[in-house]
């Protein structure tokens, strides 16, 4: 498994838990720090892990916001954990990631390839659907930009 795909799963694996046991404040680094240990063997670089959940952490307000809008019919805590953490990780990667490390549709695909490994079939279309209308609506909004700093 590559190692970016493993530190993905690691950073799902410790998301979903501390939004399971209530989101709890320092809890994220603990449980981050614990499913390294324990998952991560021949990790040599887990500051993306960390990168992931410090980020989700950091912007979950904002990025459930954007959940909210793109899915309306399924209000947050209806959204199973695993879907919810999944399109965390995934807004995040598109909102906020280094897009020459991880392009836009690799941050897509990689968090379907999480919802495949740890979900059902349902899971992967409603993340699929869900991460397709916020990078579409990133690329609208990066048009617009263009559009009117080129008048």
């Amino acid at each position: 498994m590559a190692s970016r795909h493993l530190s993905r799963s690691i950073a799902m694996q410790s998301l979903y838990e501390w939004d399971f046991n209530g989101l709890k404040e320092g809890d994220l680094d603990i449980v981050t720090e614990r499913n390294i240990e324990e998952f991560g063997s021949g990790l040599e670089e887990t500051d993306f892990i960390f990168d992931l959940t410090g980020g989700v952490k950091e912007n979950k307000e904002f990025i459930d916001k954007i959940i909210e809008k793109t899915a309306p019919e399924w209000p947050l805590p209806q959204i199973n954990i695993l879907d919810r953490n999944v399109l965390r990780i995934g807004i995040f990667e598109l909102l906020y990631g280094n897009k020459e490390n991880v392009p836009p549709k690799v941050a897509i695909n990689e968090a379907i390839e999480l919802a495949k490994n740890f979900g059902g079939e349902s899971s992967r279309r409603f993340i699929n659907g869900v991460l397709g209308t916020v990078y579409r609506g990133i690329l609208e909004q990066e048009q617009e930009k263009e559009e009117v700093e080129s008048k």
